[in-house]
C-alpha cells in the first residue's frame, strides 16, 4: 500500500456564530503525489494553518527578510507578494479563512499587526494552539477536526468579547463595500462614504486591516480574478475575464499577476491544475 494516492479535500463553513468573521474551513490530505510548489496568493483573507501528519515547508515568505522553514501551525495577515510552499508530495491540515473584521475578537488583535507576515501560531495566540492541534490529530474524521476548531474559536470570542474588540464601523463599512464591488470603488468615493479624509482613512485602514484601501482593493480584485479563473471550463478567456473583473485589458491583468503572484495568470493555472481539478483547496 505504499504506492497509495490519497487526494482529499473538504470544505465547510463554520458555526453560525462565527459566521462573518470566518469565511472557511478548508480540510486537506495528499499523499503518492509528485512533489510540487505551491503559491500561497494574496487574497482578502488571514490564513490560519493547523497541520495534522507533517508540518508546513515554506520556501519564501511574503517577507523576503523572512527565513524558510517549517511549521506545525502558521498564522498569516493579508500580503501583496505571494508565499512559495514546498510540498514533497505529501501534506494535511485545516486552513481556516479569517476576515480582518474577526481578527480583534478571535485572534485578539487588530489584523493590521499581522500585515505581511506569517508567524508560528502559538507564538502569536498562545499555548492553547497545541493542545487544539492536539485534539485535531486525535479527531477521527473531518466533521469532528471541524467541531474542535468550532469550539475552539468560539472560546476565543466569549473571551474577547467586549470594549476594544471590534473594529471600527467606518472601517468596517469601508472594508465590506470594498468586498460587495469586488475591489471597484476610488479611494475618495470610499473615504467620502465612510465620512473620513483620505489620509485618516489609509491610516485607519492599514491599522486595522493590514493594507491601504488601494492596495486592498488591488487584492480583493485580484483574489476574485484568479478564482474565476480556476472555475471557468475550457482554455483560459484572459481577455475576458479582465474585462469581467474591471482590469482595463488582459496585459492590465497579466501585470497585476507579476506584481501579486510572480506568474502570468496561464502559468498559475497550469501549476495548481491538480489542485483545482481535484477541488483541493491547498494553503492559500
Amino acid at each position: 500500500m505504499g504506492g497509495e494516492i490519497v487526494d482529499e479535500a473538504v470544505r465547510a463553513a463554520p458555526a453560525p456564530p462565527l459566521r462573518g468573521l470566518v469565511g472557511w474551513y478548508s480540510g486537506y490530505r495528499q499523499r503518492g503525489l509528485p512533489p510540487s510548489p505551491h503559491r500561497g496568493l494574496p487574497s482578502p483573507w488571514l490564513t490560519l494553518i493547523l497541520t495534522l501528519d507533517e508540518p508546513l515547508s515554506m520556501a519564501a515568505h511574503p517577507d523576503p527578510a523572512a527565513s524558510p522553514g517549517d511549521y506545525s501551525t502558521l498564522l498569516g495577515g493579508l500580503h501583496l507578494t505571494p508565499a512559495l510552499i514546498h510540498v514533497p508530495g505529501r501534506q494535511s491540515g485545516i486552513q481556516v479563512a479569517i476576515s480582518p473584521l474577526g481578527a480583534r475578537v478571535l485572534l485578539g488583535l487588530p489584523a493590521g499587526e499581522l500585515a505581511g507576515t506569517d508567524a508560528h501560531a502559538d507564538d502569536v495566540l498562545g499555548a492553547g494552539v497545541r493542545e487544539v492541534h492536539d485534539r485535531l490529530r486525535a479527531a477521527p474524521d473531518w466533521a469532528a477536526r471541524f467541531r474542535v476548531i468550532d469550539h475552539w474559536l468560539l472560546c476565543r470570542m466569549s473571551d474577547h468579547e467586549g470594549a476594544g474588540t471590534t473594529c471600527a464601523a467606518p472601517v468596517a463599512g469601508a472594508w465590506q463595500r470594498l468586498l460587495s464591488v469586488g475591489g471597484r470603488l476610488r479611494v475618495e468615493q470610499l473615504a467620502a462614504e465612510a465620512g473620513y479624509s483620505d489620509r485618516h482613512l489609509r491610516n485607519r485602514f492599514r491599522a486595522e486591516i493590514g493594507l491601504t484601501p488601494k492596495a486592498a482593493a488591488r487584492v480583493i480584485r485580484f483574489d476574485l480574478a484568479r478564482r474565476r479563473l480556476a472555475t471557468r471550463p475550457g482554455p483560459p478567456d484572459l481577455a475576458g475575464l479582465a474585462a469581467d473583473c474591471g482590469y482595463a485589458d488582459q496585459s492590465h491583468l497579466d501585470r497585476e499577476f507579476a506584481a501579486l503572484a510572480s506568474c502570468t495568470p496561464s502559468a498559475w493555472l497550469a501549476q495548481e491544475f491538480r489542485n483545482i481539478q481535484s477541488g483541493h483547496h491547498p494553503p492559500a
